[in-house]
């Protein structure tokens, strides 16, 4: 049986449909993370869940108890947002019990249940402490501490990184990371951040205007995307999308960038129109049986790699990445090449044709 199960949820706000018929299963233990652009949907279906948005119709399910008319304090979630929300005037061993002293547990047991999670956490010399002597990361692991001390079946992040620098970013999403080693409880996690997204999943969720586009692991979904807005949402930089129109079920003409001759595949056909992938760490500078012959306007040498920003007549910028400092030049002429196989097809709704 899933830990969590949504079925066939739905959300309006007056006539305003957000969230459109979302089923998924997430099963004990797993660190799901809801992904996509902003607006997607993915912070209020995260808020349905906890109990702190209604539900229009659908169910859910947490632990096989149907929940939907219940009170966030009794579904046995904690949730842990943007904002730390700590208060200021208590401590931090105050703010982490805060929620045991509600619920009138003995005091030896808060005491215990607080120096356990401050033990996890590394806050065991910062008890004492009040938030306002903390770090950022610091007090994101306060707010992180008073969920734990809840023993919840489920954790709820609402883009828990998002107010700290880039360094801690790394940081706080390696503990986080480690944090659901220890507990082996289950995590679900919103960002906007798809790197955040590769790195600490399970399971991604891909949402796009409040529909589930694709659900899997994340290399499935960068390897096998289901259609042009998961490839194009997952991979950073992101892929590149090339219009195409089939001369025959092996030659696609790509207008400024030439014609191209791929092996035959299902679904490519004489007088289609097509969209051909190509993600930038793809391409190579060796020769290769594809070639395009482009011209940087701006090149990003970032030491591990070198990132060039070639514009094409249709107005895109076609991003190709290397490995390494390459000598490549802005505003001279630069041949790449691509093998058959790591490209992708698309087909006018933009669903992804099936490999040959």
């Amino acid at each position: 049986m899933s830990q969590l199960a949504l079925s066939d949820l739905t959300k309006s706000f007056g006539a305003a449909e957000v969230i459109k018929g979302v089923t998924l299963d997430v099963e004990e233990g797993e660190f799901v993370v809801f992904v996509g652009p902003s607006g997607c949907g993915k912070s209020t279906l995260l808020r349905m869940i906890a109990g702190l948005e209604d539900v229009s119709s659908g169910e859910i399910v947490i632990g096989g108890r149907p929940v939907k008319d219940l009170p966030p304090v009794k579904r046995g979630i904690a949730m842990v947002f943007q904002s730390y929300a700590l208060y200021p005037h208590m401590t931090v061993f105050e703010n982490i019990a805060f929620p045991l002293r509600v619920e009138r547990l003995p005091e030896a047991d808060i005491r215990r249940r607080v120096e356990e999670a401050a033990s996890v956490l590394q806050l065991t010399q910062r008890l004492q402490q009040k938030p306002g002597t903390l770090s950022g990361g610091q007090r994101q692991r306060v707010a992180i501490g008073r969920a734990i001390v809840r023993q919840p079946k489920i954790f709820l992040f609402d883009e828990p990184l998002s107010n700290l620098d880039a360094a801690l970013r790394s940081e706080m999403r390696i503990e986080l990371m480690r944090l659901h080693k220890s507990l082996g409880t289950t995590m679900i996690y919103v960002t906007h951040d798809q790197v955040e997204a590769m790195t600490m999943a399970d399971k991604i969720v891909v949402l796009n205007g409040g529909r589930v586009e694709q659900v899997g692991a994340p290399l499935e979904l960068y390897e096998r995307p289901r259609n042009q807005f998961v490839a194009g949402f997952i991979g950073s930089p992101r892929m590149n999308f090339l219009p195409g129109n089939c001369l025959s079920a092996t030659e696609i003409d790509l207008g400024p960038l030439g014609r191209i001759t791929v092996p035959a595949r299902p679904g490519l056909a004489a007088g289609d129109k097509v969209t051909v992938g190509l993600r930038p760490e793809h391409l190579s500078l060796s020769p290769g049986a594809i070639s395009f012959t482009l011209r940087p306007n701006l090149i990003e040498r970032l030491g591990l790699h070198t990132i060039a920003y070639s514009p094409l007549t249709d107005g895109q910028n076609f991003v190709s990445l290397f490995e390494g400092k390459p000598q490549i030049a802005e505003d001279a002429d630069l041949v790449v090449s691509v093998k058959a196989g790591a490209l992708y097809f698309f087909d006018a709704q933009g669903v992804a044709l099936p490999p040959a």
